[in-house]
């Protein structure tokens, strides 16, 4: 089992960046896919992005792409999310994922952080 804990989110004017960490502990991190999600008021929960166990691979939700950037630290046993750009839709709980296996996927993950806000003002 692994423990999750986000940190990182705030407030944030429209263009702004943020850097989301969320750090992991117990079981061997890097044996785990690790993604980011959020979840707007009113809306479900969303893939955001993901990253393959050595960060060789990533993906990323279109509405993201080319503004976000999810790495990670297996030394440090910590997955980052790199938001630059931001826009009012990005304001959201964000939470970060782990899963086993290779792939990098948008569902079926196994273990899941108690989530950070971001918000966006514009």
């Amino acid at each position: 089992q692994v423990q999750l804990v986000e940190s990182g989110g705030g407030l944030v004017q429209a263009g702004g960046s943020l850097r989301l960490s969320c750090a992991a502990s117990g079981r061997t991190f890097s044996l785990y896919v690790m993604g980011w999600f959020r979840q707007a008021p009113g809306k479900e929960r969303e893939f955001v992005a993901g990253i393959t166990r050595s960060g060789g691979k990533t993906n990323y939700a279109d509405s993201v792409k080319g503004r976000f950037t999810i790495s990670r630290d297996n030394a440090k046993n910590t997955v980052y999310l790199q938001m630059n750009s931001l826009k009012s839709e990005d304001t959201a709980v964000y939470y970060c994922a782990a899963r086993s296996g290779l792939a990098v996927v948008t569902t079926s993950y196994d273990y899941w952080g108690q989530g950070t806000q971001v918000t966006v003002s514009s």
